[in-house]
């Protein structure tokens, strides 16, 4: 099956990673190649282990890598997980049951560049987290940018407001390093930013309607992210006044490498701020009339939102 998405996510496996991880694990025009794992949304080796509990539940019939990634920013130190945001375990303190499956010997940035290596330029990379273990890979491999397909960032805003500061979202501002190295290596890059994942809501409602349509042998998977958004429509409320509901930040990530055609992009020539208080990790976008300061990219700016949970929860 030529159609068949050959995709590897990186991910630091927090509540909305899951739902993104188990909605690719589910497609039917998608097989995961592996899962690399990164800190975030909570530590690397926390991550990981979510990563591999997900991978148990969702029993997607064929096996699923896992590729432990960083610990930490390529130069800065980091502040800890957001267990306010995700939980004490990144997966809104639901008890999955643990793993047979153990992650593989090799980093997240080697299995990154083998893997490309492997799949001769079929390979989409969908990172949901930091991007310390692309920026890994590249030093790996500078033609790594030759080699892969595209590259799906959820990550950045341009018009929206930041999340972590007034200018800044999270995976970015986690290590605006390795974004500012990321976006200079003549990669294929659309980048699903806030000014997108914002406007998508999940509601309580669509997760009771998934609850009532899913297939039977799905029920534990839709009873999962039940149980875990109910931490995250919590933080959303407190932050964004959201009423059981909350943005769908890297599920939209994995639908856009899916069916691109769900949201409107612009090609824009961007740089990343790192420098500054509220700053580093945002994104400077040339939006002048003759544009020459950064790297061309593309950029979602506008999505159908009204859409998007139905195509993210039909798949189960």
């Amino acid at each position: 099956m030529s159609d068949v998405i050959k995709m590897v996510i990186d991910a630091d496996t927090g509540i909305d990673d899951s739902l993104a991880i188990l909605h690719a694990l589910k497609a039917p025009d998608v097989k995961v190649e592996g899962i690399t794992t990164v800190f975030g949304n909570a530590s690397v080796a926390q991550a990981t282990d979510n990563t591999l509990r997900l991978i148990k539940l969702a029993n997607p019939g064929y096996e699923v890598p896992v590729a432990m990634g960083a610990a930490k920013p390529l130069v800065r130190e980091w502040a800890g997980p957001v267990s306010h945001v995700h939980g004490n375990n990144g997966i809104g303190d639901v008890d999955l049951p643990a793993s047979e499956q153990k992650a593989l010997d090799e980093t997240a940035a080697q299995f990154i560049v083998r893997k490309a290596n492997e799949l001769g330029g079929e390979l989409t990379l969908v990172t949901l987290g930091r991007l310390t273990n692309l920026a890994e890979a590249l030093q790996i491999d500078p033609e790594l940018p030759g080699k892969l397909k595209r590259v799906f960032i959820m990550g950045g805003t341009v018009f929206a407001p930041g999340n972590v500061t007034p200018k800044a979202e999270a995976n970015f501002r986690g290590d605006p390093e390795a974004v500012a190295a990321v976006m200079k290596a003549g990669l294929k890059i659309t980048m699903v930013g806030l000014d997108v994942t914002m406007k998508v809501r999940l509601t309580q409602q669509h997760l009771d309607a998934a609850m009532g349509y899913c297939r039977p042998e799905n029920k534990p998977v839709v009873q999962y992210m039940n149980d875990a958004l109910q931490h995250y429509f919590r933080f959303y409320w407190e932050v964004d006044n959201l009423m059981g509901a909350c943005p769908t930040h890297d599920p939209l990530t994995v639908l856009v490498a899916r069916m691109p055609w769900v949201v409107r992009t612009q090609t824009m020539k961007v740089s990343i701020e790192t420098e500054g208080e509220f700053c580093a990790g945002s994104v400077v976008a040339d939006l002048r009339t003759k544009p020459s300061v950064g790297h061309e990219i593309e950029v979602c700016v506008d999505v159908d939102a009204e859409k998007i949970p139905h195509h993210l929860l039909s798949v189960f």
